[in-house]
């Protein structure tokens, strides 16, 4: 997704060239947990992370990463992988026992890269040999934090106004509420 958004920032404000591809922090294609987990522990509490530790819960596709000072959690964060964790996700959610600041949810266990149509062999199982290669091509791409793109503050200045501008809150920034339950919710019971 990112390398897509870099993309169409290119063809908006200029030509695409040889290196213009980067990505963002993290172990894969992955989401973007590793990057929001590092700029909110510098944004929120002063505090440089450098490395990022997951730590599996009932399983590889279920991982937690936290910061910690002084014996007290200040950020919790949740990469959920695949429908089942999904599912169970919601339901501790609807229970009230899901303690998480940020989760990452992608469809695919294993995640992006071990999705379906990308490294499966003839058999339709996952092809390990190409599920590494791909992931040392893509951990070869160099690692540009989008703040210091030169497109996006581009982008922040010609178009949305300026970082803090009510442009930019509109069309960056969502909010959710409560949705009041109908009798017609096509009887899903997650």
């Amino acid at each position: 997704f990112l390398n897509l958004f870099y993309f169409l920032l290119l063809l908006r404000f200029g030509e695409t060239k040889e290196g213009d591809i980067v990505r963002h922090d993290g172990k894969t294609s992955d989401g973007y947990l590793e990057h929001i987990f590092k700029h909110a522990a510098k944004e929120l509490f002063g505090m440089d992370v450098k490395e990022i530790t997951y730590k599996a819960l009932k399983n590889k596709d279920f991982q937690e990463v936290t910061l910690e000072k002084d014996g007290e959690t200040l950020l919790r964060f949740a990469a959920a992988y695949g429908f089942r964790n999904i599912q169970n996700m919601v339901l501790k959610m609807k229970k009230g026992k899901f303690s998480y600041h940020f989760v990452e949810v992608l469809a695919c266990p294993g995640g992006c890269l071990n999705g379906k149509g990308q490294a499966q062999g003839d058999d339709g199982k996952p092809d390990k040999a190409l599920l590494n290669r791909m992931a040392e091509v893509y951990a070869a791409i160099p690692v540009r934090l989008p703040e210091t793109n030169v497109q996006v503050q581009k982008m922040y200045q010609d178009w949305l106004e300026g970082v803090d501008s009510k442009k930019a809150q509109e069309t960056l920034h969502t909010k959710y509420s409560a949705v009041n339950q109908t009798a017609n919710n096509l009887d899903i019971k997650w």
